[in-house]
């Protein structure tokens, strides 16, 4: 754990909550600085719980991004839905996000069920305000003051950035005080080969439009780094043949578009040159198989490869015994 010397410092974990298409990867990629998560305009694009770490002179957030709140009605949502709960756990302070541009002019039921346990220590983001008129916030800020007892309510724009500095300070205001629990120059705790895959995803939701964004995983097989060159293997699974086709395009066009908006977008955040190769591979119904959902979290493809690898240095050792 990192240590700070100055006293009031204040530190802890926050969960961001809210509807898909909210705005919460915005507002994590803006408070931290750079992108630690995707953001597209598609529903239900983060899949896996991301932190991302804010540290000022005063104190240090923790943002525990989320996916979006909706029903489970296959594995991968049912894993979705089980990654907000997990969220919840042992976190300091809930920020509930709501689009105040899309939200009807009452309070969202479903939102304020998951605050219930964390009264005192919940704050409400109305969110995309640069897009609602005064005429039409006023009610709508009345309609969850009268709804919740919310530590802080506070209007932002993640996009542009107007109410974020406020938003932080109330946070702050709601954290214990405490060391940082992590060091300073510190963002997120996610793997690299974990934001490359969610790099292509995102490329590849954003140039697909409608047609695969969903059925869409991407799984990092080989992340190799040499002294002049980063190689990336990346397969992409989709669920049908006419997805694949979409995704490869005509004569490989859209396969190569993908590959390089995410190559230039990974070259600029990771500082280094890359070589990128990527496949795309047909899984019936792989949203439905709780084992292949389980392989989109980083935590577990860590662990597979540790296990490919000790199996690898097994294999060598009694080769080298033989």
């Amino acid at each position: 754990m990192a240590t700070k010397s100055n006293t009031g410092f204040r530190s802890g974990f926050v969960a961001i909550i809210g509807r898909p298409n909210a705005g919460k990867s915005t507002l994590v990629n803006r408070l931290v600085g750079q992108k630690i998560a995707i953001v597209t305009s598609k529903p239900q694009t983060t899949r896996n719980r991301i932190q991302g770490i804010l540290t000022r002179a005063d104190g240090q957030i923790v943002f525990i991004d989320t996916p979006g709140l909706h029903e489970g009605k296959t594995a991968l949502n049912r894993q979705m839905m089980r990654e907000v709960a997990a969220a919840l756990e042992g976190i300091d302070v809930v920020l509930l996000m709501v689009d105040a541009s899309r939200t009807l002019p009452h309070a969202d039921s479903m939102l304020l069920e998951r605050a219930e346990r964390f009264r005192g220590k919940t704050i409400l983001a109305l969110n995309k305000i640069d897009h609602v008129p005064k005429a039409k916030l006023l009610p709508l800020i009345d309609a969850f003051q009268k709804a919740f007892p919310f530590a802080a309510l506070v209007p932002i724009s993640a996009l542009t950035g107007e109410g974020c500095d406020a938003l932080v300070a109330e946070i702050l205001k709601n954290l214990p005080e405490g060391e940082p629990y992590f060091a300073e120059d510190e963002v997120t705790d996610q793997p690299e080969r974990f934001l490359a895959g969610e790099i292509i995803r995102e490329k590849a939701i954003q140039l697909t439009y409608h047609e695969v964004p969903h059925a869409l995983r991407v799984m990092i097989d080989k992340y190799e780094m040499t002294p002049k060159l980063l190689r990336i293997h990346a397969t992409l699974n989709v669920e049908r043949d006419s997805q694949k086709k979409i995704l490869i395009g005509h004569k490989g066009e859209m396969l190569k578009k993908v590959g390089t908006e995410a190559r230039k977008e990974l070259e600029k955040l990771l500082g280094t040159k890359i070589f990128l190769e990527m496949f795309v591979k047909v899984v019936p119904d792989w949203r439905e198989s709780p084992s292949h959902v389980r392989e989109l979290d980083w935590h577990a493809q860590l662990e597979a490869l540790a296990e490919e690898q000790g199996a690898r240095e097994e294999g060598q050792s009694e080769e080298e015994g033989g």
